[in-house]
């Protein structure tokens, strides 16, 4: 069963145009998106983003693919506005996709789960954003409680929950060892989560260089699943020169990249040590 990944497109058009067309062109079985579907940042427009370009390509695609059409698996990532989820959900009604954020989807014997939460970042939109295993925040970071969200959250939710408990509360009682995880963070201190904050300080408190989340490498740690992918952090295959890692039997692909072409990672899921990066 072969398999693409790909991660932080951030409506650009010409990155999805490369995506759609390996697509066509290849055929795989399964597709997964790691969020940070939309532009950058509070401000940006992405009001017809779907309607307008992304689900009329989408529909195009299946029209021409008819049985061949993927497996579509979508999550959002922390520079989505949670106002955008319905237009996720009005694609998954369409049969475009399937969304998976804090669900379990079948695909075939294997569990998909989804999960878009990372810890606290230095930007504002919080939507996405959760405490990792406490209420620490890093320096630099400006907390959940802070910064703005698009949708109304309880004070309660904000203030107590963590991605640890998220995890625990999704996998209760699941047996992982087939187990693909799509996250958008990716653990703590991999290759994958590498930021460019050297010689960087707040307050004479140099700056971790590793902004991934804790929670989701302890879990991994524990539960050893099968697959995880992660995006999140643009730059860190350039400063590592890596875009997977391992922790334990888990393998960990990433998909974030910050050059101006599409990363696009394919896999088969028997044979995960020939999975290949491609920018295109």
């Amino acid at each position: 069963m072969t398999c693409f990944f790909v991660s932080d497109l951030h409506g650009r058009e010409e990155r999805y145009a490369k995506f759609l067309a390996a697509i066509e062109r290849e055929r795989p079985a399964c597709v997964f998106i790691g969020g940070d579907l939309l532009a950058h940042g509070l401000t940006a427009r992405h009001e017809n983003f779907f309607t307008e370009f992304l689900f009329p390509h989408l529909r195009t695609l299946k029209e021409k693919l008819r049985a061949n059409y993927p497996r579509v698996f979508v999550i959002m990532g922390n520079d989505d506005p949670r106002s955008a989820e319905e237009e996720v959900l009005r694609g998954e009604r369409d049969g475009l996709w399937e969304y998976a954020h804090q669900r379990k989807i079948m695909l075939g014997d294997i569990p998909v789960f989804g999960y878009a939460y990372v810890p606290p970042t230095p930007f504002l939109l919080k939507d996405w954003e959760r405490y990792d295993v406490s209420r620490f925040v890093d320096p630099g970071s400006v907390s959940p409680e802070a910064g703005r969200r698009t949708v109304p959250v309880a004070e309660n939710e904000i203030r107590l929950s963590t991605i640890q408990q998220d995890l625990e509360t999704l996998t209760h009682g699941e047996d992982l060892s087939r187990a693909i995880f799509l996250f958008h963070s990716p653990p703590y201190q991999t290759n994958l989560d590498r930021a460019a904050l050297d010689g960087k300080m707040v307050d004479h408190v140099p700056l971790d260089l590793h902004v991934g989340s804790i929670a989701i490498r302890r879990f991994i740690e524990a539960q050893q699943p099968l697959l995880t992918l992660h995006g999140h952090v643009h730059e860190s295959a350039r400063l590592t020169g890596a875009w997977r890692d391992r922790i334990g039997q888990t393998h960990l692909f990433g998909a974030a990249h910050d050059g101006p072409e599409l990363a696009l990672v394919k896999f088969h899921v028997k044979h995960l040590e020939d999975a290949v990066r491609e920018l295109i």
